[in-house]
Protein backbone atom coordinates (compact mmCIF):
# COMPACT_ATOMS: atom_id res chain seq x y z
CA UNK A 1 0.00 0.00 0.00
CA UNK A 2 1.21 3.42 -0.40
CA UNK A 3 2.38 5.62 1.95
CA UNK A 4 -0.31 8.34 1.21
CA UNK A 5 -2.83 5.55 1.60
CA UNK A 6 -2.25 4.69 4.68
CA UNK A 7 -3.06 7.38 6.97
CA UNK A 8 -6.62 7.97 5.78
CA UNK A 9 -7.37 3.87 6.00
CA UNK A 10 -5.53 4.35 9.59
CA UNK A 11 -7.92 6.98 10.75
CA UNK A 12 -11.06 5.15 9.53
CA UNK A 13 -9.89 1.73 10.94
CA UNK A 14 -9.08 4.15 14.33
CA UNK A 15 -12.49 5.77 14.28
CA UNK A 16 -14.45 2.50 13.44
CA UNK A 17 -13.21 0.72 16.78
CA UNK A 18 -13.85 4.07 18.65
CA UNK A 19 -17.28 3.79 17.76
CA UNK A 20 -17.04 -0.07 18.03
CA UNK A 21 -15.89 0.59 21.58
CA UNK A 22 -19.07 2.74 22.13
CA UNK A 23 -21.36 0.78 21.10
CA UNK A 24 -20.45 -2.27 23.55
CA UNK A 25 -22.73 -1.37 26.11
CA UNK A 26 -25.74 -2.04 23.53
CA UNK A 27 -24.22 -5.70 22.77
CA UNK A 28 -26.25 -7.06 26.04
CA UNK A 29 -29.16 -5.19 24.83
CA UNK A 30 -28.44 -6.82 20.92
CA UNK A 31 -28.17 -10.06 22.62
CA UNK A 32 -31.39 -9.90 24.54
CA UNK A 33 -33.58 -8.79 22.02
CA UNK A 34 -32.59 -11.40 19.22
CA UNK A 35 -33.60 -13.94 22.00
CA UNK A 36 -37.29 -12.39 22.36
CA UNK A 37 -36.78 -11.82 18.54
CA UNK A 38 -36.54 -15.74 18.19
CA UNK A 39 -38.93 -16.47 20.29
CA UNK A 40 -41.83 -14.15 19.32
CA UNK A 41 -40.61 -15.67 15.66
CA UNK A 42 -41.31 -19.38 17.18
CA UNK A 43 -44.40 -18.38 18.37
CA UNK A 44 -45.91 -16.51 15.25
CA UNK A 45 -44.84 -19.67 12.71
CA UNK A 46 -47.99 -20.31 11.97
CA UNK A 47 -49.70 -17.07 12.42
CA UNK A 48 -50.93 -14.89 9.47
CA UNK A 49 -48.40 -12.65 7.94
CA UNK A 50 -49.63 -9.39 9.10
CA UNK A 51 -48.45 -10.55 12.96
CA UNK A 52 -44.91 -11.16 11.42
CA UNK A 53 -45.05 -7.18 10.17
CA UNK A 54 -46.10 -6.18 13.55
CA UNK A 55 -42.96 -8.10 15.15
CA UNK A 56 -40.73 -5.97 12.58
CA UNK A 57 -42.59 -2.94 13.70
CA UNK A 58 -41.36 -3.50 17.58
CA UNK A 59 -38.43 -4.74 16.71
CA UNK A 60 -37.28 -1.33 14.76
CA UNK A 61 -39.20 0.11 17.95
CA UNK A 62 -36.69 -1.37 20.41
CA UNK A 63 -33.76 -0.07 18.33
CA UNK A 64 -34.86 3.58 18.10
CA UNK A 65 -35.41 3.47 21.81
CA UNK A 66 -32.09 1.98 22.61
CA UNK A 67 -29.54 3.94 20.06
CA UNK A 68 -27.96 6.63 22.16
CA UNK A 69 -28.66 10.63 20.19
CA UNK A 70 -24.35 10.07 19.60
CA UNK A 71 -24.74 7.59 16.82
CA UNK A 72 -25.95 10.05 14.69
CA UNK A 73 -22.05 11.37 14.21
CA UNK A 74 -21.54 9.57 10.71
CA UNK A 75 -24.75 11.62 9.15
CA UNK A 76 -23.64 14.61 10.41
CA UNK A 77 -20.30 13.67 9.41
CA UNK A 78 -20.94 12.77 5.68
CA UNK A 79 -22.79 16.31 5.73
CA UNK A 80 -20.30 17.93 6.94
CA UNK A 81 -18.10 16.54 4.03
CA UNK A 82 -20.63 17.44 1.69
CA UNK A 83 -20.29 21.03 2.94
CA UNK A 84 -16.69 21.62 3.29
CA UNK A 85 -14.89 19.41 1.18
CA UNK A 86 -15.67 21.00 -2.50
CA UNK A 87 -14.25 24.08 -1.05
CA UNK A 88 -11.39 23.61 1.31
CA UNK A 89 -10.73 20.23 -1.58
CA UNK A 90 -12.10 20.38 -5.18
CA UNK A 91 -10.15 18.42 -6.89
CA UNK A 92 -9.91 15.71 -3.79
CA UNK A 93 -13.71 15.61 -3.65
CA UNK A 94 -14.38 15.89 -7.64
CA UNK A 95 -12.69 12.41 -7.89
CA UNK A 96 -13.04 11.09 -4.60
CA UNK A 97 -16.82 11.79 -3.20
CA UNK A 98 -18.16 8.07 -3.37
CA UNK A 99 -15.12 6.80 -1.34
CA UNK A 100 -15.67 9.67 1.36
CA UNK A 101 -19.33 8.25 1.18
CA UNK A 102 -18.26 4.74 1.55
CA UNK A 103 -15.88 5.60 4.16
CA UNK A 104 -19.19 7.50 6.38
CA UNK A 105 -20.96 4.49 5.64
CA UNK A 106 -18.71 2.01 7.29
CA UNK A 107 -17.91 4.27 9.96
CA UNK A 108 -21.33 3.51 10.99
CA UNK A 109 -22.25 -0.03 9.56
CA UNK A 110 -18.96 -2.12 10.85
CA UNK A 111 -19.97 -1.24 14.57
CA UNK A 112 -23.36 -1.50 13.90
CA UNK A 113 -23.49 -4.79 12.83
CA UNK A 114 -20.66 -5.81 15.14
CA UNK A 115 -23.01 -4.69 18.53
CA UNK A 116 -26.24 -5.74 16.94
CA UNK A 117 -26.05 -8.60 14.28
CA UNK A 118 -29.15 -9.52 12.73
CA UNK A 119 -30.82 -6.30 14.04
CA UNK A 120 -28.33 -4.31 12.38
CA UNK A 121 -28.21 -6.81 8.64
CA UNK A 122 -32.40 -6.48 8.82
CA UNK A 123 -31.98 -2.43 9.40
CA UNK A 124 -29.54 -2.01 7.27
CA UNK A 125 -31.25 -4.59 4.25
CA UNK A 126 -34.53 -2.54 5.12
CA UNK A 127 -33.25 0.74 4.23
CA UNK A 128 -31.77 -0.28 1.05
CA UNK A 129 -34.41 -2.51 -0.24
CA UNK A 130 -37.27 -0.26 1.02
CA UNK A 131 -35.97 3.03 0.48
CA UNK A 132 -33.02 3.55 -1.42
CA UNK A 133 -33.13 1.53 -4.22
CA UNK A 134 -36.93 2.37 -5.05
CA UNK A 135 -35.29 5.97 -4.75
CA UNK A 136 -32.65 5.82 -6.92
CA UNK A 137 -34.51 3.90 -9.57
CA UNK A 138 -37.28 6.87 -9.36
CA UNK A 139 -34.97 9.57 -9.65
CA UNK A 140 -32.83 7.60 -12.76
CA UNK A 141 -36.17 7.02 -14.53
CA UNK A 142 -37.22 10.60 -14.56
CA UNK A 143 -33.92 11.91 -14.81
CA UNK A 144 -33.65 9.48 -18.09
CA UNK A 145 -37.38 10.71 -19.10
CA UNK A 146 -36.73 13.92 -18.78
CA UNK A 147 -33.37 14.14 -20.53
CA UNK A 148 -35.34 13.08 -23.69
CA UNK A 149 -37.22 16.31 -23.78
CA UNK A 150 -35.70 19.10 -25.90
CA UNK A 151 -37.07 22.59 -25.56
CA UNK A 152 -35.47 23.95 -29.12
CA UNK A 153 -35.69 27.48 -30.05
CA UNK A 154 -34.83 31.37 -29.19
CA UNK A 155 -35.46 31.49 -25.15
CA UNK A 156 -33.90 34.56 -23.76
CA UNK A 157 -33.30 34.61 -19.99
CA UNK A 158 -35.34 37.77 -19.06
CA UNK A 159 -37.16 38.50 -16.01
CA UNK A 160 -40.52 37.84 -17.30
CA UNK A 161 -39.33 34.44 -19.37
CA UNK A 162 -37.65 33.35 -16.12
CA UNK A 163 -40.24 33.94 -13.86
CA UNK A 164 -42.91 32.06 -16.14
CA UNK A 165 -40.22 29.56 -16.67
CA UNK A 166 -40.25 28.81 -12.69
CA UNK A 167 -43.93 29.27 -12.28
CA UNK A 168 -44.77 26.92 -15.05
CA UNK A 169 -42.39 24.51 -12.83
CA UNK A 170 -43.81 25.29 -9.48
CA UNK A 171 -47.64 24.60 -10.96
CA UNK A 172 -46.42 21.47 -12.95
CA UNK A 173 -44.88 19.83 -9.34
CA UNK A 174 -48.29 19.02 -7.75
CA UNK A 175 -49.74 16.95 -11.05
CA UNK A 176 -45.89 15.34 -11.91
CA UNK A 177 -44.27 15.35 -8.93
CA UNK A 178 -41.11 17.88 -7.49
CA UNK A 179 -39.10 15.70 -9.20
CA UNK A 180 -40.45 15.18 -12.55
CA UNK A 181 -41.44 18.96 -12.67
CA UNK A 182 -37.70 19.74 -11.67
CA UNK A 183 -36.12 17.15 -14.26
CA UNK A 184 -38.71 18.90 -17.46
CA UNK A 185 -38.05 22.02 -16.32
CA UNK A 186 -34.28 22.65 -15.32
CA UNK A 187 -32.97 22.42 -18.43
CA UNK A 188 -34.87 25.04 -20.49
CA UNK A 189 -33.79 27.56 -17.66
CA UNK A 190 -30.29 26.82 -17.57
CA UNK A 191 -30.49 27.29 -21.49
CA UNK A 192 -32.45 30.73 -21.85
CA UNK A 193 -29.82 32.06 -19.31
CA UNK A 194 -26.44 30.49 -20.73
CA UNK A 195 -25.09 33.65 -21.71
CA UNK A 196 -25.75 34.91 -17.96
CA UNK A 197 -23.17 35.96 -15.54
CA UNK A 198 -25.83 36.20 -12.82
CA UNK A 199 -27.56 32.64 -12.70
CA UNK A 200 -27.09 31.21 -9.62
CA UNK A 201 -29.98 33.04 -7.87
CA UNK A 202 -32.27 31.37 -10.74
CA UNK A 203 -31.66 27.77 -10.00
CA UNK A 204 -31.93 28.13 -5.87
CA UNK A 205 -35.40 29.86 -6.00
CA UNK A 206 -36.00 26.77 -8.92
CA UNK A 207 -35.00 24.61 -6.19
CA UNK A 208 -37.00 26.85 -3.47
CA UNK A 209 -39.99 26.50 -5.75
CA UNK A 210 -40.21 23.75 -8.86
CA UNK A 211 -38.39 21.27 -6.48
CA UNK A 212 -39.86 21.50 -3.30
CA UNK A 213 -43.14 24.15 -2.49
CA UNK A 214 -44.89 23.48 -6.05
CA UNK A 215 -45.12 20.03 -4.87
CA UNK A 216 -47.59 20.90 -1.61
CA UNK A 217 -51.53 20.39 -3.67
CA UNK A 218 -51.44 16.85 -4.47
CA UNK A 219 -50.49 13.66 -3.28
CA UNK A 220 -48.56 13.20 -6.43
CA UNK A 221 -46.47 16.07 -5.47
CA UNK A 222 -43.96 14.76 -2.75
CA UNK A 223 -43.85 11.88 -0.59
CA UNK A 224 -44.86 13.06 2.64
CA UNK A 225 -48.31 14.14 1.20
CA UNK A 226 -48.77 10.53 -0.96
CA UNK A 227 -47.87 9.11 2.16
CA UNK A 228 -50.55 10.55 4.11
CA UNK A 229 -53.24 9.82 1.06
CA UNK A 230 -52.17 5.94 1.83
CA UNK A 231 -52.77 6.80 5.79
CA UNK A 232 -56.53 7.94 5.14
CA UNK A 233 -56.27 11.72 3.67
CA UNK A 234 -58.27 12.11 0.86
CA UNK A 235 -56.82 13.01 -3.00
CA UNK A 236 -58.11 16.26 -2.65
CA UNK A 237 -57.65 17.96 0.53
CA UNK A 238 -54.57 18.82 -0.04
CA UNK A 239 -55.93 21.33 -2.71
CA UNK A 240 -57.04 23.43 1.27
CA UNK A 241 -52.81 24.08 1.07
CA UNK A 242 -53.63 26.58 -1.69
CA UNK A 243 -53.74 29.72 0.39
CA UNK A 244 -50.66 28.57 2.17
CA UNK A 245 -48.77 27.47 -0.66
CA UNK A 246 -49.41 30.68 -2.82
CA UNK A 247 -48.56 32.97 -0.23
CA UNK A 248 -44.97 31.48 0.26
CA UNK A 249 -44.72 30.94 -3.56
CA UNK A 250 -45.93 34.64 -4.45
CA UNK A 251 -43.57 36.30 -1.78
CA UNK A 252 -40.51 33.78 -3.77
CA UNK A 253 -41.86 35.15 -7.17
CA UNK A 254 -41.89 38.38 -6.54
CA UNK A 255 -38.40 38.49 -4.73
CA UNK A 256 -37.23 36.21 -7.44
CA UNK A 257 -38.08 38.96 -10.08
CA UNK A 258 -37.16 42.10 -7.94
CA UNK A 259 -33.72 40.25 -8.13
CA UNK A 260 -33.56 38.92 -11.59
CA UNK A 261 -34.50 42.20 -12.72
CA UNK A 262 -31.42 43.90 -10.50
CA UNK A 263 -28.54 41.17 -12.27
CA UNK A 264 -30.30 41.67 -15.31
CA UNK A 265 -29.19 44.74 -16.04
CA UNK A 266 -25.84 44.19 -15.00
CA UNK A 267 -25.89 40.95 -17.31
CA UNK A 268 -27.30 42.67 -20.98
CA UNK A 269 -23.08 43.67 -21.77
CA UNK A 270 -22.90 39.51 -21.92
CA UNK A 271 -26.13 39.14 -24.17
CA UNK A 272 -25.70 38.60 -27.40
CA UNK A 273 -27.36 40.55 -30.25
CA UNK A 274 -28.94 37.86 -32.23
CA UNK A 275 -30.79 38.84 -34.64
CA UNK A 276 -32.59 35.55 -35.54
CA UNK A 277 -35.08 34.10 -34.21
CA UNK A 278 -35.86 29.95 -33.95
CA UNK A 279 -39.62 29.44 -33.10
CA UNK A 280 -39.82 26.81 -29.67
CA UNK A 281 -40.48 23.56 -30.86
CA UNK A 282 -40.28 20.63 -28.25
CA UNK A 283 -38.44 17.56 -29.47
CA UNK A 284 -39.09 14.31 -27.80
CA UNK A 285 -42.55 15.02 -26.94
CA UNK A 286 -43.16 12.06 -26.49
CA UNK A 287 -41.51 11.28 -23.38
CA UNK A 288 -44.60 12.47 -21.79
CA UNK A 289 -46.33 9.55 -21.93
CA UNK A 290 -43.12 7.76 -20.19
CA UNK A 291 -43.62 10.43 -17.55
CA UNK A 292 -47.13 9.81 -17.31
CA UNK A 293 -45.83 5.93 -17.00
CA UNK A 294 -44.02 6.68 -14.39
CA UNK A 295 -46.89 8.72 -12.35
CA UNK A 296 -49.05 5.77 -12.90
CA UNK A 297 -46.75 3.25 -11.75
CA UNK A 298 -46.03 4.97 -8.63
CA UNK A 299 -49.98 6.03 -7.87
CA UNK A 300 -50.60 1.70 -8.78
CA UNK A 301 -47.69 0.94 -5.84
CA UNK A 302 -49.83 2.83 -3.44
CA UNK A 303 -53.13 1.57 -4.84
CA UNK A 304 -52.80 -1.79 -5.23
CA UNK A 305 -52.55 -5.07 -3.26
CA UNK A 306 -51.17 -7.46 -4.76
CA UNK A 307 -49.27 -9.50 -1.82
CA UNK A 308 -45.81 -9.38 0.14
CA UNK A 309 -42.48 -11.78 0.17
CA UNK A 310 -39.59 -11.49 2.64
CA UNK A 311 -36.40 -11.30 1.88
CA UNK A 312 -33.93 -12.04 4.81
CA UNK A 313 -36.34 -10.52 6.83
CA UNK A 314 -37.55 -7.53 5.15
CA UNK A 315 -40.86 -7.92 4.10
CA UNK A 316 -41.51 -6.38 0.87
CA UNK A 317 -44.76 -5.51 -1.31
CA UNK A 318 -45.27 -7.33 -5.12
CA UNK A 319 -47.13 -4.03 -6.28
CA UNK A 320 -44.01 -2.12 -5.08
CA UNK A 321 -41.26 -4.43 -6.76
CA UNK A 322 -43.57 -4.34 -10.32
CA UNK A 323 -43.31 -0.53 -9.79
CA UNK A 324 -39.79 -0.32 -9.29
CA UNK A 325 -39.50 -2.66 -13.08
CA UNK A 326 -42.07 -0.66 -14.69
CA UNK A 327 -40.43 2.55 -13.89
CA UNK A 328 -36.80 0.68 -15.07
CA UNK A 329 -38.55 -0.46 -18.52
CA UNK A 330 -40.31 3.48 -19.20
CA UNK A 331 -36.58 5.13 -18.96
CA UNK A 332 -35.39 1.99 -21.05
CA UNK A 333 -37.79 2.85 -23.67
CA UNK A 334 -37.00 6.54 -23.59
CA UNK A 335 -33.54 5.66 -23.87
CA UNK A 336 -34.14 3.34 -27.02
CA UNK A 337 -36.37 5.59 -29.08
CA UNK A 338 -35.29 9.43 -27.96
CA UNK A 339 -32.64 10.30 -31.04
CA UNK A 340 -29.42 10.69 -30.41
CA UNK A 341 -29.61 14.75 -31.00
CA UNK A 342 -32.06 15.44 -28.70
CA UNK A 343 -30.37 14.37 -25.53
CA UNK A 344 -27.04 16.23 -27.14
CA UNK A 345 -29.27 18.99 -27.46
CA UNK A 346 -29.70 18.74 -23.96
CA UNK A 347 -26.03 18.00 -22.95
CA UNK A 348 -27.35 14.85 -21.21
CA UNK A 349 -24.70 13.25 -19.00
CA UNK A 350 -24.81 10.59 -16.79
CA UNK A 351 -22.69 11.95 -13.82
CA UNK A 352 -25.47 13.96 -12.46
CA UNK A 353 -27.31 10.70 -11.18
CA UNK A 354 -24.06 9.24 -10.89
CA UNK A 355 -23.40 11.30 -7.79
CA UNK A 356 -27.09 11.67 -5.86
CA UNK A 357 -26.30 7.72 -6.51
CA UNK A 358 -23.02 7.59 -4.70
CA UNK A 359 -23.62 10.32 -1.89
CA UNK A 360 -27.01 9.56 -0.95
CA UNK A 361 -25.74 5.03 -0.86
CA UNK A 362 -24.18 7.08 2.18
CA UNK A 363 -26.38 8.97 3.69
CA UNK A 364 -28.70 6.28 3.49
CA UNK A 365 -26.81 4.28 5.65
CA UNK A 366 -25.76 7.07 8.46
CA UNK A 367 -29.58 8.21 8.65
CA UNK A 368 -30.48 4.74 9.69
CA UNK A 369 -30.17 5.65 13.96
CA UNK A 370 -31.55 8.92 13.28
CA UNK A 371 -34.60 7.97 11.70
CA UNK A 372 -34.83 5.50 14.23
CA UNK A 373 -34.84 7.49 16.81
CA UNK A 374 -37.55 9.75 15.43
CA UNK A 375 -39.80 6.76 14.50
CA UNK A 376 -39.46 5.99 18.57
CA UNK A 377 -40.92 8.91 19.79
CA UNK A 378 -41.31 9.68 23.10
CA UNK A 379 -39.43 6.23 23.58
CA UNK A 380 -36.28 7.48 22.48
CA UNK A 381 -33.73 9.76 22.62
CA UNK A 382 -35.51 12.76 21.18
CA UNK A 383 -38.41 11.93 23.81
CA UNK A 384 -38.43 15.76 25.28
CA UNK A 385 -38.03 17.61 22.12
CA UNK A 386 -41.40 15.25 20.77
CA UNK A 387 -42.88 15.97 24.43
CA UNK A 388 -42.96 19.69 23.61
CA UNK A 389 -44.57 19.89 20.90
CA UNK A 390 -48.34 21.23 21.08
CA UNK A 391 -49.33 23.75 19.33
CA UNK A 392 -50.09 23.94 15.11
CA UNK A 393 -46.96 25.91 14.44
CA UNK A 394 -45.10 23.75 16.72
CA UNK A 395 -45.99 20.65 14.41
CA UNK A 396 -45.15 23.27 11.40
CA UNK A 397 -41.67 24.33 12.57
CA UNK A 398 -40.30 20.88 14.24
CA UNK A 399 -41.92 18.75 11.08
CA UNK A 400 -39.95 21.14 8.96
CA UNK A 401 -36.80 21.32 10.68
CA UNK A 402 -36.09 17.75 10.44
CA UNK A 403 -37.47 17.55 6.88
CA UNK A 404 -34.66 19.95 6.35
CA UNK A 405 -31.72 17.07 6.87
CA UNK A 406 -33.98 13.73 7.29
CA UNK A 407 -36.35 11.90 5.00
CA UNK A 408 -39.08 13.85 4.98
CA UNK A 409 -42.07 10.83 4.63
CA UNK A 410 -40.91 8.71 7.72
CA UNK A 411 -40.74 12.47 9.58
CA UNK A 412 -44.32 13.17 8.46
CA UNK A 413 -45.74 10.25 9.86
CA UNK A 414 -43.91 10.18 12.96
CA UNK A 415 -45.73 13.89 13.97
CA UNK A 416 -49.46 12.54 11.85
CA UNK A 417 -49.36 9.66 14.35
CA UNK A 418 -48.29 11.74 17.15
CA UNK A 419 -50.85 14.36 16.24
CA UNK A 420 -53.70 11.37 16.35
CA UNK A 421 -52.23 10.35 19.61
CA UNK A 422 -52.48 13.65 21.11
CA UNK A 423 -56.24 13.77 20.45
CA UNK A 424 -56.89 10.32 20.74
CA UNK A 425 -58.61 9.59 17.32
CA UNK A 426 -57.98 5.94 15.80
CA UNK A 427 -56.90 6.02 11.55
CA UNK A 428 -59.86 3.88 10.80
CA UNK A 429 -61.97 6.97 12.41
CA UNK A 430 -60.01 9.35 10.52
CA UNK A 431 -60.22 7.60 7.24
CA UNK A 432 -63.85 7.63 7.67
CA UNK A 433 -64.42 11.28 8.33
CA UNK A 434 -62.52 12.25 5.15
CA UNK A 435 -64.43 9.51 2.64
CA UNK A 436 -68.28 11.08 4.12
CA UNK A 437 -66.25 14.48 3.84
CA UNK A 438 -67.14 15.52 7.37
CA UNK A 439 -63.63 15.66 9.02
CA UNK A 440 -63.52 19.64 9.19
CA UNK A 441 -66.74 18.94 11.03
CA UNK A 442 -65.79 15.80 13.60
CA UNK A 443 -61.80 16.71 13.70
CA UNK A 444 -61.16 20.65 13.04
CA UNK A 445 -57.90 20.63 15.97
CA UNK A 446 -56.29 17.36 13.65
CA UNK A 447 -57.04 19.31 10.37
CA UNK A 448 -54.88 22.66 12.07
CA UNK A 449 -52.25 19.77 13.08
CA UNK A 450 -52.13 18.05 9.68
CA UNK A 451 -52.08 21.52 8.08
CA UNK A 452 -48.97 21.98 9.96
CA UNK A 453 -47.31 18.88 9.45
CA UNK A 454 -47.96 19.40 5.41
CA UNK A 455 -46.64 22.24 4.44
CA UNK A 456 -43.97 21.84 7.54
CA UNK A 457 -42.56 19.00 5.48
CA UNK A 458 -43.11 20.18 2.21
CA UNK A 459 -42.35 23.86 2.04
CA UNK A 460 -38.86 23.15 4.15
CA UNK A 461 -37.39 20.78 2.01
CA UNK A 462 -35.87 23.44 0.66
CA UNK A 463 -33.84 24.69 3.80
CA UNK A 464 -31.00 22.24 2.04
CA UNK A 465 -29.73 20.78 -0.60
CA UNK A 466 -30.57 17.34 0.94
CA UNK A 467 -34.10 18.26 2.31
CA UNK A 468 -35.96 16.35 -1.32
CA UNK A 469 -34.81 14.46 -3.40
CA UNK A 470 -34.40 16.68 -6.72
CA UNK A 471 -32.57 19.27 -4.63
CA UNK A 472 -29.23 17.56 -4.95
CA UNK A 473 -30.03 16.78 -8.52
CA UNK A 474 -30.47 20.25 -9.98
CA UNK A 475 -27.35 21.28 -8.17
CA UNK A 476 -25.51 18.82 -10.08
CA UNK A 477 -27.25 19.88 -13.29
CA UNK A 478 -26.48 23.00 -12.97
CA UNK A 479 -22.59 22.39 -12.18
CA UNK A 480 -22.06 20.44 -14.79
CA UNK A 481 -23.57 23.54 -16.92
CA UNK A 482 -20.87 25.43 -15.48
CA UNK A 483 -23.29 27.56 -12.78
CA UNK A 484 -21.12 27.83 -10.23
CA UNK A 485 -23.19 26.44 -6.91
CA UNK A 486 -22.86 27.46 -3.51
CA UNK A 487 -21.73 25.01 -1.06
CA UNK A 488 -23.99 23.15 1.04
CA UNK A 489 -23.40 25.63 4.14
CA UNK A 490 -23.58 28.76 1.56
CA UNK A 491 -26.65 27.59 0.45
CA UNK A 492 -28.03 28.19 3.48
CA UNK A 493 -26.19 30.94 5.15
CA UNK A 494 -26.87 33.25 1.69
CA UNK A 495 -30.24 31.77 0.24
CA UNK A 496 -32.73 29.70 2.46
CA UNK A 497 -31.98 31.31 5.82
CA UNK A 498 -32.67 34.85 4.70
CA UNK A 499 -35.28 34.05 2.21
CA UNK A 500 -37.23 30.98 3.32
CA UNK A 501 -37.12 31.47 7.34
CA UNK A 502 -38.81 34.99 7.26
CA UNK A 503 -40.93 34.23 4.54
CA UNK A 504 -42.10 30.34 6.67
CA UNK A 505 -42.45 32.70 9.76
CA UNK A 506 -44.81 35.03 8.34
CA UNK A 507 -46.60 32.11 7.36
CA UNK A 508 -46.91 30.22 10.31
CA UNK A 509 -48.28 33.50 11.73
CA UNK A 510 -50.91 34.01 9.27
CA UNK A 511 -52.00 30.85 8.73
CA UNK A 512 -51.04 28.79 11.88
CA UNK A 513 -52.52 30.86 14.88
Amino acid sequence: MEKKHILPVASMAMIILLFSFLLLPQLTFAADTTTVNQQIEHQQSNEPATHAAQGEIKEEHNLGSELPLWTVIPFIGILLSIAIFPLVAPKFWHHHFPKVSAAWALVFAIPFLIAYKMIAFESILHIYLIDYIPFIILLWGLFTIAGGIYVRGTMQGTPPVNLLLILIGTLLASWIGTTGAAMVMIRPLLRANKHRKHKVHLVIFFIFLVANIGGSLTPLGDPPLFLGFLHGVSFFWTLHLLPEMSFVAGILLVVLFLMDSYYYQQDKQYMPVSTEKEPIKIEGAFNFLFLLGVILGVIFSGIAHLGHFTVFGVHMTVQNVVRDFWIILMGLFSLKLTPREVREGNEFDWFPIKEVAYLFAGIFMTIIPALAILQAGEHGALAGLIRAVKEPWHYFWITGSLSSFLDNAPTYLTFFNSALGKLGIHETELRAAFAAGTVAEQFPEFIKYLTAISTGAVFMGANTYIGNAPNFMVKSIAEESGVAMPSFFGYMIKFSIPFLIPTFILSSIIFLR
